[in-house]
Order: C-alpha cells, then structure tokens, then sequence
C-alpha cells in the first residue's frame, strides 16, 4: 500500500513534470496538449487522492511547479510554430500519452468536482467535534470517488445494509507540523498518529443515546470487523442520530441519556473497531428502526461549521 502511494504521488507526479520540462513537444499544438494533459492529470490526482502518506500540500508544490514550467518555455520560445507536428515514432507516442492524460484527468476531476456538491435530500448542521488540532479529510463528498462510504448506498449488496446509515460520513486524519498523519510511512502504534488521543466534544446539543467505552485500541493495522463502530458514542440531536466511532478505550466521558450542550467533552480518538489506522469517523443519520443494527437508519449529509466537507479539505479544532 505505502509502495503504491509512493508511485502514484510522488514518482509518477515527478516523473510527468520532467517529461514536461525536459522533452516537451515541438510546435505550440503538441506542447499546449502535453501540457494540459499533465495539468489535468495532476488537478485529478490532488482532487481524489488521499494526501496523508505524503504531506497534503504536495500537490500545491506540483502545481506551482507545472505553471513554472509553462511560464518558462512560452517565455523561451521553445514551443515554435502552431502548427508544427510530431515527427517520428516517439514525438507521436508523447502526443498520444499527452492526449490520454489529458482525457483521463479531464473525467476524473470532473467526477471529484461533481463530489463536493451535497447530495439531495436533508442536511444535517453540526458543530466542530474537536476542541484542538489540525485534521484532513481522508474521505468525504457525495459519490464514491471521494467517499468510500457512499458504497453502502447500493440496495443490491445485502452486507451493506446493516451500515447504511453511514454513508455520507466523514472520516478525520490529523495533521503534524509537517503536514503528514503520522511520524513515518506506516508506523503500527497509534500513539504515533497525530490523531491518537484527541479531544472529542459534542458537536451538537442532544441526548447521549448509546456509547461503548470498553473496546481495544489495536496496533496498525489490525482491526475488529465484527464490533465495527469500536468505542463511539451515539448522540441525538433533534430528529438526528449523530455517530462519532473508533474512540479511544476508556476515555468516553458521557453515558446514555445524558443531555450534553454543544462543546462538552465526549472522549478522545482512538483506533477501535474495524479501523486500520486512528482516525475519527463521524455521520448523521435518522435513527434506526426499533430492533434494526444502530447504524442502519436513513442516511443524511451533513455539514460541519457551514461545511460540506469532502476529501482533501482541512478543518482545525475549535480552539485554535
């Protein structure tokens, strides 16, 4: 996995930007389409990766990169004549891959973009859950391009249904002073996570409906696939079941049917449940049919201080 991130958002991204600085096409047509076809190709890529391995503002340093080289060669005048084409096998095969990111990029940037809009129906508004910090979203938006959990809406797939109350959730990484989630690649203890033992507050004023204090906090990447909420708390707000799951063992502060005010403690983030590194997931809901599993009521976006957060966007703690 850690190999795979690594190519995808760092050497292919390098390895594009050298194509285009160093062997850029000749004539202004061949040089405008490998152009836009790197740029399209890196504007997907920061739009549907998860940027938490690598530093999130990577792909700000791309782009400042790719105007750089575009700046240079339009200023040089490397790029001739309009109408100049490719000669031979090679210049051609650099103008058919140009045309290939290009397509590609176009499409899969067009559908994370179509993500960031709130699906129909109702929308929940809640507060900011953390009190201090700094997170990204690791998954987020309204298909499943940028939200995994958008999966769980499919009615043909029997296993979902019991979790189909989540599926417009949000899922939090937090942010070092680097800008990474973690110190190293992939450490296995989830002390190592920025995330791990972050304050949790209430996002919203309601009743403590149901919580689960006593789970473990695995070493990554174990996880519990049976017990998959982990520790969490279920707190109603109004007509809404708020969810924030994969809590810290033993740090949940609330039990059922208490009333809390927006800005109480509620725990700290742990790695329970069916999590394979620490992160906070969070979802609104309807609650569940009477006898029917927690989390399998009618799903409900949300938005979070305003915000209808999707993949790669940021959030800091409500204190500062």
């Amino acid at each position: 996995m850690i190999g795979l991130v690594t190519a995808l958002q760092v050497v292919l991204p390098v390895a594009l930007l050298l194509w285009l600085g160093l062997f850029a096409l000749p004539g202004a047509f061949g040089f405008a389409v490998q152009a836009a076809g790197v740029g399209a190709f890196l504007l997907a890529l920061a739009l549907v990766a998860q940027w938490a391995v690598v530093p999130w503002w990577l792909p700000r340093v791309y782009g400042a990169i790719w105007v750089g080289i575009v700046f240079w060669h339009v200023l040089r005048g490397h790029m001739g004549e309009w109408a100049v084409l490719p000669s031979g096998a090679m210049q051609w095969t650099g103008l058919l891959a140009a045309v290939v990111l290009l397509a590609s990029g176009a499409w899969y940037a067009t559908a994370a973009h179509r993500g960031r809009t709130l699906p129909p129906g109702a929308v929940v508004d809640i507060g900011n859950p953390f009190a201090k910090g700094a997170y990204l979203v690791g998954s987020g938006g309204s298909n499943a391009l940028i939200n995994a959990h958008v999966r769980t809406l499919d009615p043909t797939i029997a296993r979902y249904e019991p979790w189909r109350g989540q599926s417009y959730a949000v899922d939090f990484f937090g942010l070092n002073t680097w800008g990474t989630r973690a110190e190293g690649l992939r450490p296995t203890a989830p002390e190592a996570y920025a995330i791990f033992g972050a304050t949790l507050t209430a996002p919203c004023a309601g009743r403590i409906e149901a919580t689960e204090n006593a789970m473990p906090d695995f070493q990554v990447p174990e996880q519990d696939t049976v017990n998959r909420l982990g520790n969490h708390v279920l707190l109603r707000c109004g007509d809404a079941l708020i969810v924030l799951a994969h809590m810290r063992q033993g740090s949940i502060e609330v039990t059922p049917g208490q009333k809390v005010a927006m800005g109480d403690p509620l725990g700290q983030v742990g790695n329970s449940g069916a999590s394979t590194e620490p992160h906070l997931h969070v979802h609104a809901q309807r609650p569940a049919a009477e006898g029917a599993p927690p989390i399998s009521g009618e799903p409900l976006a949300m938005r979070i201080e305003g915000r209808f957060l999707v993949r790669g966007d940021r959030l800091t703690g409500s204190e500062g």
